[in-house]
């Protein structure tokens, strides 16, 4: 462009600065949530990308086939001697494991809950892990620690950590380590979420080692190296004989009930929850689709405004510009008008960034060096796609034409129903956005309110009453100070408690009459009073007591022949044809239970999980891997306080970890939640972009037709016909976009309901309703202007040029 250009440019926006507000203003807000959604996407998918040669690095994972069990499909989890017996068939295989972080760090009589991680003495080396100091080796070690920078600077803020003494409980209780070696803090975007590493003990019990070396052992992550696609697909076809080798542990056929499959490690973030993937695809779409309704809204306004640079464009062709030069110009016009709406975007990106940071819960920010030449990159093709259909318009324009007519050409017939379908895209995807937004909402509501098959009002769950320097003595005064606490109502202790902690075990429930091991059932253990402290309603049957001693299955549960409570969702998988039917009845074959009670069915965990078939087991002892749970009345405060105090008595320096059930199901329902809000804001904008393009069309329209208007008064049009006139001609384009808006809604809000087990309908009046509040927002942003225009003198109108 010459200066020439850039001068007409100038002045085509400072005389039109209503326009050019509504167009680069527009623009720049759709480029800020495309820059905003699109940091998120970035960051959610770069998960472990920072780790060097991620590409050859694998996650091996248990694939479960049992159809109809709650642990059918695939865990991310296998047994921690896997990678000992993979050594054995393959020496040459290089791999690593690592266990879940938890435990805490005693300091002056106290712990502090921190995340410890035992690992395989090659870690540090399999993921190439930068060290602040000390030794690589030092996992090899079995009395060493490794640090990250962060947990060294809380624990020795004054000294070198390499050679100090740092006092550890885990799974043997507190123990003495010496810190071998401090890695660099690690990214915010990783699947590892240790502080402290130490090395994997390895047992010499014989009894110890065969359930370690049990396939349905889930206990640890393990990580393979795999040069190429050949490497994994031998890898997976060596799988097969393995299991049959090493399966016995978990019956007959193991390779027809387990499989394993290998994940790339980058890929493995995105699948942990179908959730979290719907999510990143679910902004990401809203990121693209908002930078789509702002380019059509530029079209829109710029094929409109066109019009009145027709004589400019009439003399520049008699002064000797051919199509191709004016059409350069236009698409060069609109390049550096996206340049300037870019930077515009860019400006609202990084103040409205820490807003969006406080509503989704995130911690993202602009890096310059990526974004900057995005930017370049969007300006360039945005504007040349977005400004190519108005240069065409514009350059097409006969210059004999233009001159003799009084007025500017507004694009004829063909170009209003250009503008008008733009119009129907615009509002279409608005209105699906709406329709979007509603939705989401409405389904988090629902998910916090729902009916869990519990009270969860008045119960506090304390996650830290399994430590493993906990011994059952220490339980039992615990168990019994609790009861002491006024506001405490009920006490009791379980392998499941509500927000998911415990054991996760099943069994399989051989049926009378069927032949086979029966149906995979998910087992918890219970003790007493649980039924009453969760406030779990009774289907049919009875639940357990101290009147029946075959309910008590502490000294039997080898043999069988003890008494189960079932859930609703177990009858028909079981085989009954009711509840009532259920009662009475044995199973569970050469170690008989008889089914004493139905109660309802009860969800622990995420409203996206499905609630399988369970069964209960009552122990007048306390269960291994138990929970406990309080019932209490008003004030949460004093009561954990009083649960504090008597923790400290009996449990000495171990850390405590108690929370009231809102607490332990906030993180089920955070990415959601996060979702909706992220989702609304950029439906919000997304409508404010259509009704500013809708408000500047509308003004443009009545600018044009005031003679028109004029005569239709003179011939006795009262201002009411002419306002029902323009706003009904702006309607209709609205009022067709229902027909993109709904199936496109529609398909994307049945396919994000999916993922719910406990979900809402998707009832019309979300889609009535939208479409409803679509109209309202397009009758109020053109009414301005046609009673305007209805206003307007006949005598005045009939001069107006």
């Amino acid at each position: 462009m010459n200066r020439f250009a850039l001068l007409s440019l100038y002045r085509s926006l400072t005389r039109h600065k209503l326009y050019a507000a509504l167009n680069i203003g527009g623009l720049a807000i759709g480029i800020a949530v495309f820059i905003v959604l699109g940091l998120y996407v970035r960051f959610e998918t770069s998960y472990d990308r920072w780790i060097p040669d991620h590409e050859n690095l694998y996650m091996v994972q248990s694939d479960f086939n049992l159809p109809g069990s709650p642990f059918d499909g695939v865990s991310y989890q296998t047994p921690w001697a896997l990678l000992d017996m993979l050594k054995e068939t393959d020496p040459e295989l290089v791999g690593t494991n690592i266990m879940p972080a938890y435990g805490s760090v005693i300091r002056d009589g106290a712990g502090t809950a921190e995340n410890i991680a035992p690992a395989d003495p090659g870690f540090l080396d399999f993921f190439r892990l930068e060290l602040a100091a000390g030794s690589r080796d030092a996992l090899k070690s079995p009395r060493n620690a490794v640090l990250t920078e962060a947990a060294a600077e809380r624990y020795f803020p004054s000294g070198d950590p390499i050679g100090q003494t740092i006092t550890l409980s885990h799974d043997e209780g507190p123990t003495n380590y010496t810190v071998g070696a401090v890695v660099r803090d690690l990214p915010a975007n990783t699947q590892f979420d240790f502080s402290i590493l130490i090395p994997i003990v390895q047992s010499t019990s014989p009894t110890i080692i065969a359930e370690e070396r049990n396939l349905g052992a889930l206990t640890a992550l393990t990580y393979v190296r795999l040069e190429t696609a050949a490497d994994v697909q031998g890898f997976l076809e060596k799988m097969p004989a393995f299991i049959r080798q090493h399966g016995d542990g978990i019956g007959e056929n193991p390779d027809e009930m387990l499989s394993y499959v290998v994940e790339p490690i980058a890929d493995f973030h995105l699948g942990t929850a179908d959730s979290l993937r719907q999510t990143v695809a679910t902004l990401g779409i809203v990121g693209l689709v908002t930078l789509l309704i702002a380019l059509t809204n530029y079209i829109n306004l710029a094929t409109a405004r066109a019009g009145l640079r027709a004589r400019e464009v009439a003399m520049r062709k008699v002064l000797g510009a051919d199509r191709s030069k004016v059409m350069r110009q236009f698409m060069g016009e609109a390049i550096l008008t996206v340049a300037i709406a870019s930077l515009g975007g860019l400006i609202l990106a990084e103040l409205g960034l820490p807003f969006v940071n406080a509503t989704g819960g995130l911690s993202l920010d602009i890096p310059y060096a990526l974004v900057v030449p995005a930017l370049v990159v969007l300006a360039i093709v945005a504007g040349a796609l977005a400004g190519f259909y108005p240069a065409m318009v514009v350059s097409r324009f006969q210059p004999a034409a233009v001159l003799a007519s009084s007025r500017s050409p507004g694009g004829g017939r063909g170009g209003a129903r250009v503008r008008e379908a733009l119009v129907v895209f615009q509002f279409g995807l608005s209105i699906a956005f709406m329709i979007g937004t509603a939705v989401m909402m409405a389904q988090t509501s629902y998910i916090r309110n729902a009916d869990l098959g519990f009270e969860r009002e008045g119960l506090l769950v304390l996650s830290t009453f399994n430590d493993p320097g906990l011994d059952d003595a220490a339980k039992g005064t615990l168990m019994a100070r609790f009861r002491e606490i006024p506001q405490v109502t009920s006490v009791t202790a379980a392998t499941m408690a509500v927000g998911g902690s415990g054991s996760n075990t099943g069994e399989n429930m051989e049926l009378p009459g069927v032949p086979g091991p029966g149906p995979s059932v998910r087992k918890i253990d219970i003790g007493d009073k649980f039924f009453e402290t969760y406030g779990i309603r009774t289907v049919a049957g009875r639940v357990f007591s101290s009147e029946f001693g075959r309910d008590d299955a502490t000294e039997t549960e080898d043999e069988g022949n003890f008494n189960i409570v079932i859930n609703r969702n177990a009858v028909p998988v079981m085989g009954f044809d009711s509840p009532e039917d259920a009662i009475g009845k044995v199973v569970g074959g050469d170690r008989p239970r008889t089914i004493v009670g139905v109660v309802d069915n009860v969800r622990y965990t995420s409203a996206r999980a499905e609630i399988g078939p369970t069964f209960y087991v009552y122990k007048s002892e306390l269960p291994d891997f138990a929970i406990a749970t309080l019932r209490f009345t008003g004030d949460p405060r004093p009561v954990k306080e009083a649960v504090r105090a008597a923790w400290q008595e009996s449990a000495g320096a171990l850390p405590l970890g108690m929370e009231t059930t809102d607490e332990r199901l906030e993180t089920f329902y955070e990415d959601d939640e996060r979702t909706a809000r992220l989702f609304a804001i950029g439906a919000g904008l997304a409508v404010l972009i259509g009704m500013v393009g809708l408000w500047g069309l509308a003004s443009f329209n009545t600018a044009r037709r005031v003679k028109e208007i004029g005569i239709r008064k003179s011939l006795g049009a009262s201002a009411t016909d002419i306002v029902k006139l323009l706003v009904g001609q702006f309607m209709r384009p609205v009022l067709i976009a229902n027909l993109i808006a709904w199936p496109l809604a529609y398909f994307a809000m049945r396919t994000w309901l999916a993922g719910f087990d406990d979900r809402i309908t998707l009832s019309p009046l979300f889609f009535i309703g939208a479409s409803l509040v679509a109209i309202a927002i397009a009758v109020l942003t053109v009414l301005g202007q046609s009673l305007r225009a209805s206003r307007t003198a006949p005598a005045w109108a009939l001069r107006h040029d």
